[in-house]
């Protein structure tokens, strides 16, 4: 499964329009993996020093928290041997059992 965004994966989920077990499963482990990274992400621009010639505002944090977010569902949607992929992988082998 691939193409939609996060949020737009997140909405078909809660919706119900991703019907088929297997493609839920995948779906899940997608945002799961995108919520990795953003946190990861947030975590290492938290070691940033504050300070400099101009200050940040509101403004460069909402900026910086959307980069974040959009650069986490990018990897997390384009990975096929991240978090994610080893958490399908794990899932399904271990539901039959």
């Amino acid at each position: 499964m691939s193409g939609p965004s996060n949020p737009d994966l997140l909405t078909q989920l809660r919706n119900g329009r991703i019907t088929d077990p297997d493609d839920r499963l995948r779906a899940a482990t997608q945002l799961l993996e995108g919520t990795f990274y953003q946190e990861m992400f947030k975590a290492m621009r938290g070691t940033i020093p504050e300070g400099g010639a101009v200050s940040a505002g509101a403004g460069q944090d909402m900026f910086e928290s959307l980069l974040d977010q959009h650069v986490a569902d990018a990897a997390a949607g384009q990975s096929s041997r991240g978090l994610g992929s080893a958490l399908y992988h794990y899932f399904t082998q271990t539901n039959g059992e």
